[in-house]
């Protein structure tokens, strides 16, 4: 099949099952592999969409400049975009990206900035968003996509992703299980599995230290995974049914263990999310497949997950015995089960990080509800 650009070649990403992890816990755990996308990751979906629309509404126009604030995937998404549609490239990261990561963008194009600022959560993402906003006022045709504020994410999971596994499961997985950080996937996911088949239970992983689901924040080590507040992406956190909390630790143990035991090299959040899903498999007894969502590949941790030094340094355990995934798994702590409860909205943030009127435009009328802690269209 020819395509006209590199851009057509996103989606339509393989399912596939973990026979030997599934033969040695009693498990049905499918793996959907969103590293064959163009970019490498699951955040190209959103990246093209969010382009996309910029362009049809005159956001964006030729010879323009793209500004986002990521740590690694949706700025490596945006510099392939940038690539093929003639736009420049600025990325605001922080030093949590890994090398490869800032590598990549660069072979695109991009410029790369490192922010070294914390905010007041331990973490970099406050203060990479509002430089970003900062910049985008300052630089004559510029547009600032917003993955975590432009709810526009979600709607492009709901149309993509979520669409995609419900058409290639044939409406047979009992759940779903994804990494939750600036909330595009489970938000779009959520909503289009409530709305087509509530009965599929909607669980997210995300890390110890993360502000999405908890007052308390800190450092943490898993990339891809967390934020200091619920992002608006997640348009109604009582459509999510689970919260895994997983340690840095064992999600780097798991993703090596897939790759020594599947074949299958993915990222350090992908080690989190199968974690998840086998917590998960376990407890529901299922015996219809629960899908887990790789966002990435292993590739662009090749100098930290793969790397037997940084792993010793940072005192993660090198085991590859397959069954030390029920070590793994006895080591989670129950899920929270009304994430509703635990939501944490800033809605001041709008006016603190100088968000932009083009992602503003997209924010549905909302209201919060004391009982519910979600955000729900009016």
């Amino acid at each position: 099949m020819n395509f006209k650009n590199i851009l057509q070649c996103a989606e339509k990403t393989p399912l596939v099952s973990l026979d030997r992890i599934n033969d040695a816990l009693g498990t049905n755990v499918v793996v959907k592999l969103e590293k064959f996308n163009p970019g490498g990751s699951i955040k190209d979906r959103a990246a093209i969409a969010l382009i996309k629309k910029a362009e049809i509404q005159g956001y964006l126009k030729p010879g323009g400049t793209i500004i986002e604030s990521s740590s690694g995937n949706f700025a490596i998404s945006l510099a392939m975009i940038g690539a093929a549609r003639g736009y420049k490239v600025i990325v605001l990261v922080d030093p949590k990206t890994t090398n490869t990561n800032i590598s990549l963008m660069k072979a695109y194009g991009a410029k790369v900035v490192v922010v070294e600022e914390k905010d007041d959560t331990g973490s970099y993402h406050k203060t990479r968003i509002k430089q970003a906003n900062e910049l985008a006022q300052v630089i004559e045709n510029s547009y600032r996509p917003d993955q975590c504020f432009n709810i526009l994410s979600s709607y492009a999971h709901y149309e993509s992703t979520a669409t995609e596994i419900y058409e290639q499961t044939k409406d047979e997985a009992d759940a779903i299980v994804c990494a939750v950080s600036t909330g595009g996937q489970i938000g779009g996911i959520s909503k289009f599995y409530k709305e087509k088949k509530s009965s599929c239970k909607i669980c997210c992983v995300d890390a110890f230290g993360s502000g999405i689901f908890s007052p308390e924040t800190y450092p943490y080590k898993i990339p891809g995974v967390g934020l200091g507040w619920t992002p608006r992406n997640i348009l109604d956190v009582n459509n999510i049914d689970y919260v895994f909390k997983i340690h840095d630790e064992s999600a780097f143990i798991a993703s090596r263990l897939l790759c020594r035991h599947e074949g299958i090299l993915c990222g350090v959040s992908s080690g989190a999310v199968l974690l998840g899903a086998l917590k998960l498999s376990i407890s529901m007894k299922s015996t219809r497949p629960i899908i887990a969502v790789m966002g990435d590949s292993g590739e662009r941790y090749i100098d930290t997950l793969f790397n037997e030094d940084w792993l010793y340094e940072n005192g993660i355990d090198t085991t590859n015995d397959i069954f030390h995934f029920k070590k793994l798994i006895n080591r989670i702590d129950p899920p929270q089960k009304s994430p509703n409860i635990y939501s944490n909205y800033r809605d001041d943030l709008i006016k603190e990080l100088k968000v932009p009127n083009t992602t503003i435009t997209h924010f549905p009328k909302i209201k919060f509800t004391k009982n519910h802690g979600g955000l729900h269209d009016l």
